[in-house]
């Protein structure tokens, strides 16, 4: 499984000063005129992918930059045209490109070459835990870790690159705030117009979704009822969730009593052994591998459980409840943090093991007010967060970028 942290990554940016230099000096005598970029740290995924469809559909000129094999074989297998992202070749393009698309960051693309470029960053969720410069995670480096001026270089950085957004999409006036906050950028280049990456859970429904899961998992089963287990990620530090022997078979036994399957996705750059220690056909792993970008399959579960994903949010509007395990608020409150509080999302007293919320799993599956009692915390979250619930989120962000750009197209 991936793995990756702040530190580590951090401390790479830093050793690659030199060439970030050298590409500023290329994008500043290139002139932009060249087709639009795009780009995505999930793959061929996310809100890059919505926002590729409907530019498609407007005839706008692009390429996908692409990281690793599979993610070019998976672009091929939609029609998207690529280029490999640090090749020569992906470094023209993005110098040359008239508006790059990400959404975790600018090396997204080509991120030598990224000045210049009227960047959309669409982001990857609305933000429960603290991002960005509201994050102390953000400015910790492997290199010189104990150094103060190492930090605030790092954050410096950060700050400074961040100007370079054009848009950022945020799916409303609550989230626009934090986004600015985390950014620090100025209020004008946030654009509430909805996540491109949700308009698919306003026309996917249950049984589609199921048929996806099915699909992939044929252990889901068309009658058992399923729950996903999706943890956040912890700055490449395993998963204090992942239970023990024996919560393994208490789950598993409460899962058979209610003819129910865990589905687990655990972060794409976490880390964490999820192997029950029995054979069974009730706990099943859905992986990045295997599904890029879970949003469309939220439908097809009847819970989320999880700690701090922003997959709350995205679970919400599809109407489907969250249960919380919090194995580590304490340490994790302190360390990361909270956009507002989090007892506001996951009540006074979240579970802390999973012996704990067992017995909250087993009440839901089998009581019909207590799914409806989460069902209606779901839209009343989802009522607090989202402002739009159209399907339209993308079109209403391609007319932004192309309103900012000077562009109008029909």
């Amino acid at each position: 499984m991936a793995s990756f942290s702040f530190g580590a990554g951090n401390a790479q940016k830093l050793a690659r000063i030199p060439l970030y230099g050298l590409g500023r000096l290329v994008t500043l005598v290139t002139p932009r005129t060249g087709r639009w970029v795009f780009g995505c740290g999930a793959g061929i995924a996310d809100g890059a992918l919505a926002l590729w469809r409907e530019a498609e559909k407007r005839g706008i000129d692009a390429v996908w930059l692409t990281t690793t094999p599979h993610e070019r074989a998976d672009a091929e297998g939609a029609g998207i045209p690529t280029l490999p992202k640090m090749s020569w070749r992906g470094f023209w393009a993005t110098a040359r490109a008239r508006v790059a698309v990400v959404t975790h960051g600018f090396g997204d693309v080509n991120p030598y070459a990224v000045t210049g470029a009227f960047v959309a960053q669409l982001w990857h969720g609305i933000p429960l835990k603290r991002i960005g410069l509201d994050a102390p995670e953000l400015v910790r480096s492997a290199f010189l870790p104990n150094s103060a001026l190492v930090r605030r270089l790092i954050g410096w950085m950060y700050a400074r690159s961040a100007q370079r957004i054009g848009v950022l999409p945020a799916a409303s006036h609550l989230v626009r705030g934090r986004l600015e906050s985390a950014f620090g950028i100025d209020h004008r280049r946030i654009a509430v117009t909805g996540e491109p990456r949700v308009d698919v859970l306003a026309s996917e429904t249950p049984d589609g979704a199921r048929r996806v899961v099915a699909g992939l998992i044929p252990e889901a089963g068309a009658e058992r009822t399923l729950l996903l287990y999706a943890p956040t990620w912890r700055d490449g530090d395993a998963d204090p969730g992942i239970p023990s022997a024996e919560e393994w078979r208490a789950i598993i036994e409460v899962l058979a009593r209610r003819d129910a399957v865990l589905v687990i996705r655990s972060h794409r750059l976490g880390e964490g052994d999820y192997t029950p220690p029995v054979d069974t056909d009730r706990v099943v792993l859905l992986g990045a591998d295997l599904l890029p970008d879970v949003t469309p399959a939220i439908p097809a579960f009847a819970a989320l459980i999880t700690d701090y994903s922003s997959l709350v949010y995205d679970a919400a509007l599809a109407g489907v409840p969250s249960l919380f395990l919090a194995p580590d608020l304490e340490d994790y409150s302190g360390r990361r943090g909270f956009y507002g509080s989090y007892s506001d999302i996951a009540g006074e007293e979240p579970a802390t093991t999973w012996r704990a919320l067992l017995p909250e799993i087993d009440r839901f599956l089998g009581q019909d007010e207590e799914r409806e009692r989460r069902a209606g915390a779901a839209r009343a979250l989802s009522a607090r967060v989202h402002t739009f619930r159209d399907g339209r989120n993308t079109r209403r962000v391609l007319d932004e970028i192309l309103q900012r750009i000077g562009e109008i197209r029909s």
